[in-house]
């Protein structure tokens, strides 16, 4: 749509709003009551009456939804409505029915009505609503261009369309049904799964006066009252751990992290993840509950532990492959320089859900220290798909070596390691009291979601990704 297009016709839809006003009529009312969905309506056709037939005390419906077709037909019309869900629905009018069909005529596509009447078949074996009452709730200014609100139509323009999620649920309303509805259900899993397991949601800080609880790049703020600088949460792990000394055994957050980093098919800037901790359980119980919970999900959301990612099939069924990372990558090497290798030459190739333990020390600043080989820990990560989806161990409580630890990282931010943490001087005191043995774990709900859905990108499950500026 060219640009002067554009702007006469938001000229004249504007016209036709005051024009409204001028009559006494609201363009944006709010006295219209919907009795109905359009998924709730009957669509059995058996026994629906032809528009001649229709009986006199036939049941009548209200609806609304945004206008996306006419056709017109000389002394009728037909339009046709869409409503929650991306369901449709073919409304009916005659000239015979002068207020209503002179609404109709003033209609523009892309405008939100509300009609009212009894449902009928058409010639064609089609539901159909009649019209006997026909309403314009609210008056669209802005055209949307070419034929998006007809069905098989698809918008190219990514941009455009994460920047106006709004306007990318007009125009492909089963993105809607297909990601964002799952999405719900896929949270909304989770959270019955570890409540029915005695875990307590608790809901921590975003804003934190030290960074912890993970290897990254934090966003750095200003309390202007306290005049301090302040830190976005990178993890919500310290605070949860804090809830574990203080008596809750089993606590779990699902919330929104903040990583001050590149952005890429799998990464945003702001995510969100569940973390959970559960006293006197070891990363190898955590490794069967998330199982438990990715078998769970599979079925509730898909139907199957059977799934096909990308092209790519992958089984979700209990058990998953356990392996060392050692043992993954085959060479006798320690701290950064086996990640690295670990990185390099496995990650990609993991494809089945796959458990990688024992990583080394250098790289797991918070996780406990494995007895056998003190230069590994009791941690894993779960690969699938070439990417990361979880990250778990059995805590370290032991707040002589936690101290260590943080010292640690703390040279290596001196020497220029921006990820570092800081030296958390609370949570080593927290320690100090006492934690039991503990296990926690992280995932990544957005790259679960891409999963179960079957999206190429974060931006394609997350609302409102991060954009540069629309220029």
């Amino acid at each position: 749509m060219e640009t002067g297009d554009l702007e006469g016709q938001m000229q004249a839809r504007n016209a036709a709003a005051e024009a409204l006003r001028a009559s006494g009529v609201n363009p944006y009312a709010n006295d219209f009551r919907v009795t109905h969905e359009v998924r709730a309506l009957p669509s059995d056709l058996t026994g629906m009456p032809n528009e001649p037939e229709i009986p006199v005390d036939a049941p009548r419906y209200a609806v609304g939804g945004r206008l996306v077709q006419v056709n017109e037909m000389g002394k009728a019309r037909f339009l046709f409505l869409r409503g929650d869900h991306g369901e449709m629905l073919q409304l009916y009018v005659k000239a015979d029915s002068a207020e209503a069909f002179a609404v109709a005529k003033s209609l523009d596509l892309g405008d939100i009505i509300g009609v009212r009447g009894p449902l009928f078949k058409t010639r064609k074996e089609k539901r159909a609503l009649k019209i006997e009452e026909l309403r314009l709730l609210t008056k669209a200014i802005r055209p949307l261009s070419g034929k998006v609100l007809q069905e098989g139509h698809e918008v190219t323009d990514l941009g455009m369309l994460y920047r106006q999620r709004y306007l990318d649920f007009i125009e492909h309303p089963e993105k809607i049904q297909k990601v964002f509805r799952k999405r719900a259900q896929i949270v909304s899993g989770i959270r019955k799964f570890f409540d029915e397991r005695g875990y307590v949601e608790c809901e921590t800080r975003m804003m934190m006066s030290t960074n912890g609880g993970a290897a990254a790049r934090p966003f750095k703020t200003h309390h202007n009252a306290l005049d301090i600088d302040l830190y976005m949460r990178i993890a919500t792990e310290l605070d949860l751990k804090r809830m574990v000394v203080g008596g809750i055994d089993r606590v779990y957050e699902i919330g929104r992290l903040f990583r001050n980093e590149g952005m890429d098919r799998s990464h945003n800037p702001e995510f969100t993840t569940i973390e959970f901790y559960q006293a006197y359980a070891t990363y190898e119980d955590l490794m069967t509950l998330t199982e438990q919970l990715l078998e769970r999900l599979a079925l509730d959301v898909c139907g199957t532990t059977e799934l096909t990612y990308q092209g790519q099939a992958i089984s979700l069924k209990a058990p998953f492959k356990r392996m060392t990372m050692q043992n993954a990558v085959g060479e006798n090497l320690e701290g950064k320089a086996l990640l690295n290798a670990f990185e390099a030459k496995v990650e990609a190739t993991l494809i089945q859900p796959t458990f990688i333990t024992q990583h080394p020390i250098e790289v797991s600043p918070l996780a406990r220290r494995n007895e056998k080989n003190p230069r590994f820990t009791d941690r894993f990560e779960l690969f699938l798909g070439g990417r990361e989806y979880a990250n778990a161990f059995s805590e370290l409580n032991d707040p002589v070596d936690q101290r260590g630890r943080f010292e640690s990282q703390v040279n290596a931010k001196a020497a220029g390691d921006e990820e570092a943490m800081d030296y958390d001087e609370d949570f080593c005191r927290a320690l100090e009291y006492g934690m039991p043995a503990t296990a926690g774990e992280g995932i990544g709900i957005d790259r679960l979601v891409m999963l179960l859905t079957d999206q190429p990108s974060i931006r394609d499950v997350i609302l409102f990704p991060q954009m540069r500026p629309d220029e």
